[in-house]
């Protein structure tokens, strides 16, 4: 198992993680999430074998861009988000013909209210907890989403992969 803020992950799972940031063009997130993943590029210890070495390397050289309102500055290969959410996505995807994730409940949510989130990515992890910011917001229309994916990791976390299903007219 490896351990990484206190939850505990499996090398499987582990893997899979870094593929998938392997496949980015950049990273949009909030506050909170930049500073839970500062480690990674910060702290050297967290190098201690092949694979965490591997994702320090990726994470560290993907473009981040943070959106908080209390930062003054970021580290890294990190910049402070200057403008709205969907100006700041349209920038990102300019830069890039790679995906770029969106991170932070509260940065996705209002993502995916703009009609800005092509794909929703879950992992489902076998706990049940008692807060903390939804994952998804509040919609007052229905979104449609189709499957695309779906795995169960041997740690029993399931990951989902959404396509979020659009009309004619989007």
């Amino acid at each position: 198992m490896i351990s990484n803020g206190g939850c505990r992950t499996s090398e499987e799972l582990f893997r899979f993680h870094l593929a998938q940031i392997r496949e980015l063009g950049g990273y949009l997130l909030g506050r909170r999430l930049y500073e839970t993943m500062l480690v990674w590029e910060t702290d050297p210890s967290l190098r201690d074998n092949e694979f965490r070495a591997a994702f320090a390397d990726v994470w560290c050289a993907l473009p981040k861009v943070v959106f908080s309102r209390t930062l003054d500055s970021v580290q890294g290969n990190a910049r402070l988000a200057k403008a709205s959410v969907a100006e700041e996505v349209a920038t990102a995807l300019d830069v890039t013909d790679r995906d770029v994730s969106i991170g932070g409940a509260s940065l996705a949510a209002a993502a995916i209210e703009l009609g800005l989130v092509d794909e929703l990515r879950m992992f489902r992890y076998p706990v049940v907890v008692g807060g903390g910011t939804p994952f998804l917001p509040p919609v007052t229309e229905d979104v449609p989403l189709h499957l695309l994916e779906t795995r169960t990791f041997g740690s029993r976390v399931i990951y989902e992969r959404y396509g979020r299903a659009r009309d004619e007219s989007d």
